[in-house]
């Protein structure tokens, strides 16, 4: 039979080739959000290794959403002409897709890069005042963030939109929202980060609120024959906390508004949860949230081997898998997946004489011989 994995995908108008996606990897190496030579090598030599799609790293969308000072943005000039190079290279070597993650890192902005540490940088420090739903710090301790008023929550929301535009006329393929990992859309959404008495706080209703009107104020922004799709924290592993109930009801709204898929992660809204790590650990989510709601859904964490990643599309628990630690262990794992399930992924004409002899046709393009 042929496999799952390999199975193109369309997506609006966009064709994807397999189902295997590259997940979006915080890199800490931009400077004032711009991307440089860094980018450049990284993001090529994934490009080259037969996924489908290659989503680039959580991107702010304004200079106090970056999680660290050294984080990508595309929320001014600078920022897109660096990123146009990028694109621009991989799109002249690769025939892969190219998505972008936008978020805003809210409370969690202004911190260390995790080599460092992690915790919060402070203004004296060459930090800056994170912003959130509500004053609570993520990590006690820590100095309180602003609590954002109206005006704050309008031009968030603007600033989604004005990236989306950006990444428009970069000619990106696709665009995620960020609404995970205890992030600006994930606080918003949690009542661990949100203790808000307004319409964006207290019942789901409103605390889906914001998230709701950055995804549509987005799809505005964004042109109609590319895919939008959001990362969410299925859950925040909390007693109390966001969990899979209230966002099967949020994916409802995402899917009836057009989101054209949900990458199913969780966690990373307090230092309180208790994750049961293992192989798959969070594919219950995607499995349910698809069976619920009818929308596509992507399977992410401790996806690490061929087989798994084929049983999970094949079963119909996701229609697409995204790797992200494991790629950057093996940047040819679309090839060595290829070879194990005996199927056939795109590699550069230069390397086509690498795969063994024991792998096969692991290559659909005509093979050459040495001279």
């Amino acid at each position: 039979m042929p496999s799952a994995l390999f199975t193109p995908l369309r997506l609006r108008g966009l064709e994807l080739a397999n189902r295997i996606v590259i997940s979006p990897m915080c890199q800490y190496s931009a400077t004032d959000g711009s991307a440089d030579d860094w980018h450049l090598i990284h993001l090529g030599h994934l490009a080259l290794g037969g996924a489908a799609l290659l989503c680039v790293e959580a991107t702010a969308v304004e200079a106090a959403g970056r999680i660290t000072p050294g984080c990508l943005g595309l929320y001014s000039d600078a920022n897109e002409a660096s990123l146009e190079r990028v694109v621009r290279t991989v799109r002249a070597r690769s025939p892969i897709k190219l998505a972008v993650q936008l978020g805003h890192a809210g409370r969690k902005a202004s911190s260390e890069v995790p080599w460092r540490g992690g915790r919060l940088i402070p203004a004296d420090r060459g930090g800056w005042r994170p912003v959130a739903p509500s004053a609570l710090p993520h990590l006690p301790g820590e100095a309180a963030p602003e609590a954002l008023d109206r005006e704050g929550i309008e031009r968030i929301r603007a600033a989604f939109a004005a990236s989306a535009s950006r990444a428009a006329r970069l000619g990106f393929d696709a665009l995620e929202l960020h609404a995970a990992h205890g992030y600006l859309l994930h606080e918003f959404l949690s009542p661990v980060a949100n203790r808000r008495d307004d319409a964006y706080g207290g019942a789901l209703e409103n605390r889906m609120r914001l998230p709701l009107e950055v995804f549509d104020a987005v799809r505005a922004a964004w042109p109609s024959d590319r895919p939008l799709g959001m990362r969410v924290s299925a859950t925040d592993w909390v007693t109390g906390g966001w969990d899979l109930e209230q966002c099967v009801v949020f994916a409802r709204e995402l899917a009836r508004r057009g989101c054209d898929w949900i990458d199913c992660s969780s966690g990373g809204v307090s230092p309180l949860q208790e994750i049961p790590l293992g192989p798959g650990y969070q594919v219950p989510f995607s499995r349910r949230i698809r069976a619920e709601t009818g929308v596509r859904t992507i399977a992410v964490g401790l996806i690490t081997e061929p087989q798994q990643a084929e049983a999970i599309v094949a079963n119909g628990e996701a229609d697409m898998v995204a790797l992200g630690r494991a790629m950057l262990y093996d940047p040819r794992w679309a090839w060595h997946a290829a070879a194990a399930l005996g199927a056939t992924a795109h590699a550069p004409e230069q390397y086509w004489r690498c795969p063994p002899r024991a792998a096969g046709r692991v290559f659909g393009d005509t093979p050459i011989g040495m001279r």
